[in-house]
Order: C-alpha cells, then sequence, then structure tokens
C-alpha cells in the first residue's frame, strides 16, 4: 500500500491506499457550493449530510470513506491528524484532502479538485 503526502496548489492530500484520489467523500464543513461546483463538472461526490452521518468523528468519517472507497475532502485540520495515526499503524484509508478555508477560494478548491477526475476520464 502506498502512503504518502503530496500537494495540489494550496490542496494537501494524504494518499493511503490508492494513488488516485476520487470519488470524493465531503466532511460536514465543506461549503456546499464546493460540491455543487464538482458535480456541475461530472466528478463523484457524497457528502457526510447525504449519507446521514452528520456529527460523527473523524475516525468514523475516516472509515466510513474507506468503506465507500473514497478520499475525504475537508477543512479540518483533525481529519490531517487522524490521518497521521493512521500511517503511523499502518491502517489502510483512501485518502485525505485537506484545504485551509482562509488559504483557498472556492473556486481554487473546484479547479484542482477536478484535474484528477478529467484525467481519469481521458484515461478511460
Amino acid at each position: 500500500s502506498t502512503v504518502r503526502m503530496t500537494s495540489i496548489g494550496y490542496l494537501s492530500i494524504v494518499l493511503g491506499t490508492v494513488d488516485f484520489v476520487i470519488p470524493l467523500y465531503m466532511d460536514e464543513h465543506v461549503p456546499r457550493a464546493i460540491t455543487i461546483g464538482l458535480r456541475l463538472r461530472g466528478v463523484d461526490v457524497l457528502t457526510v449530510q447525504e449519507d446521514n452521518l452528520s456529527g460523527k468523528s473523524d475516525r468514523e468519517l475516516l472509515d466510513r470513506a474507506f468503506a465507500l472507497k473514497r478520499a475525504i475532502f475537508t477543512n479540518d485540520v483533525d481529519h490531517l491528524v487522524e490521518a497521521t495515526k493512521r500511517q503511523q499503524a499502518a491502517q489502510p484509508f483512501y485518502g485525505v484532502i485537506f484545504a485551509h478555508h482562509l488559504r483557498v477560494s472556492i473556486g481554487t478548491c473546484i479547479k484542482d479538485l477536478e484535474l484528477p477526475s478529467l484525467d481519469r476520464r481521458r484515461n478511460n
């Protein structure tokens, strides 16, 4: 399994057991405009709210994202802490994509998150 940290623009990505970090599982604190923008561009997105898991712990959300074979997108630093714990314990997860809400715009998030999806669609 591959574990590494990388960046796309202002997004920090912690990759778990896959090298490609889509489809996405959107944390409950992510602005709805990002989810809508990604869906309009054909990105496979599921929100925590749609999955009826609002208020669950970061650990539970990472477990759920793994069960769904999705990377979680968040602006909650605590997800990075949980991802680091999982890396150190060699526990599988699909990935965490983090964007600090004060350092990256909604438009930049949409553009940067859409890029891996476009690459994948071109290769299929």
